[in-house]
C-alpha cells in the first residue's frame, strides 16, 4: 500500500518535523496495543516495523519534494483494513507535518 501526503515544505523541514514526532506514530495506528519501531536509514527514509493484531508489518516513510510517502506491506490477513489505514496515514501524516501556527484543514 502506498499513500502520498502532499506538503509545501522544504525537505529539511519535513525531516525535522518527522524526527520531532516519530514517537507519536504509534498514536496514529488504529489498533489497540500496537507497537512501532522506527529507524532513519537515510536522510529521506524512515523505516518502520509495526506490531499489530499479532502481525509484524514492515514499511517506510520517504520524504520527497512536495510529498511524504508512506509505504506499507500489509499481510493478507489485514488487507481488509487497507482503506482505513490509508485514510489514517493521509490524515495523521498531514497532522504530523503541521507546525506551530499552521492551520489544519
Amino acid at each position: 500500500m502506498r499513500v502520498a501526503v502532499p506538503h509545501n515544505l522544504p525537505r529539511e523541514e519535513v525531516r525535522k518535523r518527522l524526527r520531532e514526532r516519530t514517537g507519536e506514530i504509534v498514536d496514529h495506528i488504529p489498533f489497540p496495543g500496537a507497537t512501532v519501531e522506527s529507524d532513519w536509514v537515510s536522510d529521506d527514509r524512515l523505516a518502520l516495523m509495526v506490531g499489530a493484531m499479532g502481525q509484524q508489518i514492515q514499511g517506510h516513510v520517504d520524504v520527497e519534494d512536495g510529498q511524504m510517502v508512506f509505504e506499507v506491506q500489509l499481510p493478507m490477513m489485514l488487507s481488509f483494513v487497507e482503506p482505513m489505514i490509508a485514510k489514517g496515514f493521509k490524515e495523521q501524516g498531514t497532522k504530523m507535518l503541521e507546525g506551530p501556527g499552521d492551520k489544519g484543514d
